[in-house]
């Protein structure tokens, strides 16, 4: 391992440690107990909310709660979904999957309340445009100015070291190179060209090319992954009881796979779940203080259901196809291991495709709106004159991500994500009791609580 590599693994290791770990986990478990375990009998309604999203331009918002959504899911939905699941069960085993599944379910009650926060807590810029996110519910609701600014400063680290840039692009390079050989500094560029023209127009360039883009990349990598699911489906149970049974006792050496405790499935699961569906992490609510939505609380549903798309279902896909064909337990890695499971699973030509366009359009919109995140905490720091710069930065990071090798890459990931989600879990513990009464208040069927939000929207 190279000295600066081995530095970063050790850093990674602190801020990945039982400490971010618990409070994640136990963060989203005082939720779910708080809440009523809300998401589960509340996600009905939350899903119907999703597909009767109100579009009425009246309301206070920039973009439909709809599209506020998959402006949430194009960041979500990435390479974790496809290395990233990889990554973990290389790392942790089959049993990391579980964890990714724990990970995910307690972290949809931290979604719903980070969402609801960054509704209730929003204000207007100078452009007339809705500013929101853990940076303002930390400054206007726990009264803490100073952890919000340290939020954005490691939410501007996160999208040009993390989730934004290196991961993604690295990921479409290799892929696009292998598939259809082309030179990884003519991907690069392009890519450069293509988000620069995006994000010129905003949120709402940003959000119509999510509505057109996450739905129709999550149909058609879900409908290749039930395919290769049916065409194995007597492995399937087989491959379930493994995933429990190593959650809870590690897995020993076999064949490419070099054997996992139990602790290194929680953390190698818990961390690239985190990764995945970035419940907790205080990037989501960023995109849902944009949402036109006459409610935090409808709203926080809307965005909860975004960690049950991206983990319960995308992730679970990969995972099964991955262990159901047996790749997980040999040399690949990576995208490569995911490539080899289609490719086995169906045959070369279409697991090359699966894979090939999952991962350019996944990682595609997770870039664009990893740039408007990082552009919005730009903002928050340096106001308007911020931006610019940022964007700059950010396109020249897209031009040389690919360049950088895979585990570098991932640790430096996980090194700013981490670093990204403790300000926004300390915010979530501080203002826990806005959110149980914005709760019962709604399910009460009273209206919101809009002492904090109406001065705001009325400037509009």
């Amino acid at each position: 391992m190279p000295p600066i590599q081995d530095v970063l693994q050790t850093i990674d290791n602190l801020v990945w440690g039982p400490p971010l770990l618990i409070l994640l986990v136990g963060t989203g478990l005082y939720l779910t107990a708080r809440l009523g375990l809300l998401q589960v009998f509340k996600l009905p309604l939350a899903l119907k909310l999703v597909f009767r999203a109100d579009k009425n331009p009246h309301l206070p918002g920039d973009v439909s709660s709809f599209a506020a959504l998959c402006t949430a899911l194009s960041a979500t939905v990435g390479t974790g979904n496809i290395v990233g699941v990889a990554t973990a069960i290389k790392l942790g085993g089959p049993g990391a999957l579980f964890w990714m599944w724990m990970a995910a379910f307690f972290g949809m009650a931290t979604k719903y309340a980070e969402c609801l926060l960054a509704v209730k807590y929003r204000t207007v810029d100078d452009k007339g445009q809705m500013a929101g996110g853990p940076m303002y519910y930390l400054t206007h609701g726990l009264g803490l100015p100073w952890l919000g600014k340290l939020f954005a400063l490691f939410g501007v680290g996160v999208a040009l070291f993390g989730i934004g840039t290196f991961a993604q692009v690295n990921a479409i390079s290799d892929a696009v190179h292998a598939t259809f050989d082309i030179p990884v500094l003519w991907t690069c560029l392009t890519l450069a060209v293509l988000v620069a023209m995006i994000t010129l127009g905003g949120i709402k360039s940003i959000s119509r090319v999510a509505e057109a883009i996450v739905p129709f990349m999550m149909v058609f990598y879900v409908t290749a992954s039930v395919a290769l699911l049916a065409m194995n489906a007597s492995a399937v149970p087989d491959a379930i009881v493994l995933v429990v049974q190593s959650a809870f006792t590690g897995h020993a050496a076999v064949g490419g796979f070099f054997g996992a405790t139990m602790m290194l499935a929680i953390q190698s699961g818990v961390a690239r779940g985190v990764f995945s569906n970035e419940s907790g992490l205080g990037s989501a609510p960023i995109a849902a203080a944009a949402a036109r939505s006459k409610s935090c609380v409808e709203q926080g549903l809307i965005s909860m259901t975004g960690t049950f798309f991206d983990t319960i279902i995308i992730c679970t896909m990969t995972g099964l196809v991955l262990i159901v064909t047996g790749v997980w337990s040999g040399d690949a890695s990576g995208a490569r291991m995911t490539n080899l499971a289609f490719q086995n699973g169906l045959s070369q030509d279409w697991g090359n495709l699966v894979v090939t366009v999952g991962l350019l359009f996944f990682a595609f919109t997770t870039i664009i709106g990893w740039n408007y995140y990082g552009e919005r905490c730009m903002q928050y720091l340096a106001g308007r004159r911020g931006i610019l710069p940022f964007k700059l930065v950010f396109i020249a990071c897209i031009v040389g991500s690919a360049f950088l090798h895979l585990d570098l890459i991932w640790i430096l990931a996980d090194i700013v994500n981490g670093l990204m989600a403790i300000p926004n879990l300390i915010g979530l513990i501080g203002l826990r009791h806005v959110v149980a009464m914005e709760t019962k208040r709604y399910f009460a069927g009273q209206p919101d609580d809009d002492d904090v939000l109406q001065p705001a929207l009325a400037q509009r």
